[in-house]
């Protein structure tokens, strides 16, 4: 990647694509930066780099042929051996706010990795997570909605197109 800021957007543009949410929306979250350095710290800048540059490879391949980019998201990335599980990883991540151990087989295939265990990675990184948005909802303990709001039922948003889901890749 030619510069931190260049990488950095990457990272959250390949977010927003895997995730079903906008760059704004993730950069809203004031996570990316530690996001970003969670997965350098567990995988290292060179895997990362790796898959931000096959993530770039798409896009301009999408961009110059129209090509179905959930079918190649999956095909290149989601299903590669090695880029896979980091991929699955960092949209858990992003929802949830908590990197989860890669799988061993993962680990035997490319090396152990000291920080790869799980952890939750920033102080915020609950109360920012995508699942709270994505269900409609609150994180209990944290964002009240406000002095009475608990008298009425929770409002679920209705979802006009079932294709577009996030995780649905």
């Amino acid at each position: 990647m030619s510069t931190q800021a260049g990488r950095r957007a990457t990272f959250v543009t390949f977010s927003a694509e895997v995730t079903g949410f906008t760059a704004f929306e993730l950069e809203g979250t004031g996570q990316a930066e530690d996001y970003l350095k969670a997965c350098d710290a567990v995988v290292g800048e060179r895997i990362v780099d790796e898959l931000l540059e096959v993530y770039g490879r798409l896009k301009a391949r999408l961009e110059s042929d129209g090509s179905d980019g959930a079918r190649l998201m999956r095909h290149e990335i989601l299903s590669h051996e090695k880029l896979g599980p980091v991929a699955r990883n960092i949209i858990k991540l992003w929802y949830v706010g908590t990197w989860y151990e890669l799988p061993p087989a993962w680990s035997e295939a490319f090396g152990a990795r000291e920080q790869n265990y799980a952890f939750v990675v920033s102080p915020s990184a609950y109360t920012e997570g995508l699942l709270w948005p994505a269900i409609g909802a609150n994180p209990p303990g944290a964002k009240a909605p406000g002095f009475g709001s608990w008298a009425a039922p929770p409002r679920i948003p209705a979802v006009e197109d079932l294709s577009t889901v996030p995780g649905d890749l």
